[in-house]
């Protein structure tokens, strides 16, 4: 799939054509939310290929740059991500895809959580101080890791 060129600045940030801005490394940035409860359950990137796939099957399509390759999010776990809406910022730099999560477990984070974002500083005074960076864990894992991702 190819994708509209990006045209002028007022047509990239108040026109209504999705003109995506990849980076020089082919990559942009994608924000994923539980679509029903606006949680944020993850952060990864896509690429041209990843985001096509990813609009003609509905199912949240990434690119893994520690892989190299396309990774549609639970082909292993089974945990799949059914995009419901796409959004991109302002200057068309950053997309928000709002997804239902499917799955027996229900969970975007392979280390077994329903968010990727399953831990929070604890104290941002005593951080700001340099004094203490200790994180509180906000929620519990919904699988074993260990379990799902058994080696092939």
């Amino acid at each position: 799939m190819s994708f509209p060129a990006r045209t002028t600045t007022a047509q990239i940030e108040l026109g209504a054509t999705l003109q995506p801005k990849f980076g020089s490394d082919g990559l942009i940035p994608c924000i994923t939310q539980d679509a029903a409860t606006g949680q944020v359950l993850m952060f990864a990137f896509m690429n041209a290929e990843s985001l096509g796939h990813t609009l003609k099957t509905k199912k949240a399509t990434y690119w893994s740059r520690s892989r190299n390759k396309l990774w549609c999010k639970g082909e292993e776990s089974g945990n799949v991500q059914w995009v419901k809406e796409l959004y991109t910022d302002c200057d068309q730099d950053v997309l928000l895809i709002k997804v239902e999560q499917s799955g027996a477990a229900n969970a975007s984070c392979h280390n077994g959580y329903k968010s990727c974002f399953y831990r929070k500083l604890t104290d941002l005074d005593a951080a700001a101080a340099g004094a203490d960076f200790q994180l509180d864990f906000v929620s519990q894992p919904l699988f074993d890791p260990a379990v799902v991702y058994k080696k092939k």
